[in-house]
């Protein structure tokens, strides 16, 4: 089975973060990395929220590092691992904004780049950046496709209802000749919008078999990454047989690729679990 990380301390939701995840230093976020990537973990995530709504910080939580430096860091701390946005909100940036930024980080990580991204819901954050949050589902749709001919070229050009480009040079730009595309969401749209533009599928806030009925209902290409979450922080030292139903619920589902995220008292605690958890997942087929 495959499995990544949802990186600890770089995101902390209440309910689902740890309480070490407060007091971490970034050596300890450095040596998380290095275990994870030593193992063969898949991914390390990081999300993007410029503001979050005081009212909202409750149940959102309040710390999102940025992704670009996150990540960039991550990349210097490590050889193999991939480094995944989860998610860049699309109505943020223009699209050539992330192809430099994004492709200068695939670039100095030698082509680990998964880009994540999404529409986006926090509408005060939206009108705080001046983005707009109508029709952000036709804005998305055309950011995807003006992304997918910017992010590995230099000379990119684009004409859509929402982007037009042409006649510019964008260097670096991404290694990578295709950068995996992962589209965010927990609606059929966000589905569809995976099968249509891109590369995978990471939904959030769905249980196992509303998941397992949009898979059935939307026709996706061959191919495509279905990326699930655990849903709960996992405890292989605890719960080796919570562990392993829950990953095998997931992988029934339809993932052909886990998110999880660890339980753990302390950063050493939690690269013991990364150990654990590894094993577990190495023997489920």
């Amino acid at each position: 089975m495959r499995i990544g990380l949802s990186s600890p301390v770089v995101v902390q939701v209440p309910g689902i973060a740890s309480e070490w995840e407060r007091f971490a230093s970034i050596e300890d976020l450095a040596s998380i990395a290095d275990v994870a990537d030593r193992l063969g973990y898949e991914f390390l995530t990081c999300s993007e929220h410029v503001a979050i709504p005081s009212a909202d910080a409750e149940t959102r939580g309040a710390v999102y590092w940025d992704p670009l430096p996150t990540l960039g860091f991550l990349a210097a701390r490590t050889v193999k691992i991939k480094l995944a946005t989860s998610v860049l909100v699309l109505g943020y940036h223009h699209p050539l904004e992330i192809a430099k930024r994004y492709g200068t980080l695939d670039r100095v990580s030698s082509g680990r780049l998964v880009l994540g991204v999404g529409i986006g819901s926090l509408a005060a954050e939206f009108e705080l950046l001046g983005a707009r949050f109508d029709k952000r589902g036709a804005r998305a749709d055309d950011a995807l496709r003006a992304l997918r001919a910017a992010l590995s070229t230099e000379s990119p050009a684009y004409e859509g209802p929402f982007h037009s480009f042409s006649g510019m040079t964008v260097l670096p730009h991404a290694v990578q000749p295709r950068v995996p595309i992962w589209v965010g969401g927990r609606s059929v749209q966000s589905l569809r919008r995976a099968a249509r533009f891109a590369d995978g599928w990471m939904p959030f806030g769905l249980d196992a078999s509303q998941i397992a009925r949009l898979l059935h209902d939307v026709e996706t290409p061959a191919g495509l990454e279905v990326v699930l979450g655990t849903g709960r922080p996992l405890d292989p030292e605890k719960d080796d047989g919570g562990t392993r139903r829950c990953l095998h619920d997931v992988s029934a589902a339809g993932a052909t690729v886990v998110t999880c995220t660890v339980a753990a008292r302390s950063a050493e605690h939690y690269c013991a679990q990364l150990s654990l958890l590894k094993d577990i997942a190495n023997s489920i087929e």
